[in-house]
């Protein structure tokens, strides 16, 4: 039997990221997920962290809803699995690190309404 992509590329839910209207509305919620989670909350200029398990969007993100974050071990060679799957990259959120290594990048279709993004483990 062949291998899942989780298993080959040690993939796991990084994140999930949902989609305010605003500052306002993003500061309410990011308030919320402290008080269910007790993590802390960080301003990260486009958006809110609470921890590093929920991002808000100050201002509607990717994707209809939102977006999911998957860590995976090699952003390249998962790119590529998935391309043989009918998945592309979006070209211009393509990220490479200082050795021009592929970090971070969104696929071109979203999956019930959530846009799909795989960042490099760290």
């Amino acid at each position: 039997m062949d291998k899942t992509a989780v298993e080959l590329f040690d993939m796991k839910v990084k994140h999930v990221g949902v989609n305010a209207s605003g500052d306002e509305e993003a500061a309410v919620w990011a308030k919320e997920f402290l008080e269910l989670l007790g993590l802390g909350t960080r301003d990260a200029g486009a958006s809110y962290f609470c921890g590093e398990l929920v991002e808000i969007m100050k201002h509607n993100g990717r994707g209809a809803k939102g977006h999911i974050a998957f860590s995976v071990n090699d952003c390249e060679a998962a790119l590529k699995y998935f391309e043989e799957r009918g998945f592309k990259a979006i070209e211009e959120t393509k990220q490479y690190d200082e050795n021009g290594t592929l970090k971070f990048f969104y696929f071109d279709r979203e999956i019930a309404g959530f846009a799909i993004h795989l960042v490099k483990q760290a």
